[in-house]
């Protein structure tokens, strides 16, 4: 009886430790956020590997989503499908844009790591993190999506599948696209 009255006390302590650990991941993944909702977001240029040239200034009036990944991260690769599938290839409004932009990574890189995941939508380097810098310190990946009045709407960090569909439903709400339309 004592010895199952141990194991159920370790159980417990272990739960409240794994906890507790989550707890201050999460924090700390929230403090390294360096953008709010509702804030005017931070214009930057890109290129993608396309070699077209745009900045978030001057895609005011679209719904843009950035995606901020890294090639070796694992949950990054995990919503890479997610992003071809349930958005890139699912929108194809005028007044929306996606572009993952790769974190410490140059062209060669990316084009090499998409044609290895068979993505399809525009991908942008930022070697320096010049980009990523402007919204966040640290945790990949991030979505961020940029209303069309330049305003962030929504922002996530890692993967989760019931957030993913939630920033799904705000890009459509953006879009003012009905719940099955796009």
């Amino acid at each position: 009886m004592l010895d199952n009255q141990k194991s159920f006390l370790y159980l417990i302590i272990i739960i409240l430790l794994l906890i507790g650990t989550i707890t201050a991941q999460d924090n700390e993944a929230q403090k390294a956020t360096l953008v709010k909702i509702d804030q005017i977001a931070p214009n930057f240029s890109f290129t993608t590997l396309d070699g077209e040239n745009y900045s978030i200034k001057e895609l005011k009036g679209k719904v843009v989503l950035v995606n901020f990944f890294a090639t070796w991260c694992g949950p990054c690769k995990v919503e890479m499908p997610h992003l071809e599938e349930e958005i890139y290839r699912k929108i194809t409004n005028d007044d929306f844009m996606m572009v993952s932009i790769g974190r410490e990574h140059k062209a060669k890189e990316l084009v090499k790591f998409k044609k290895k995941k068979g993505v399809s939508f525009p991908f942008a380097p930022d070697p320096e993190r010049k980009i990523f810098s402007l919204y966040a310190k640290s945790h990949i990946p991030r979505n961020v999506v940029i209303g069309k009045d330049g305003k962030i709407k929504f922002l996530s960090i890692g993967f989760d599948e019931k957030e993913f569909a939630e920033m799904i439903s705000l890009i459509k709400e953006e879009l003012g696209v009905l719940s099955g339309e796009f």
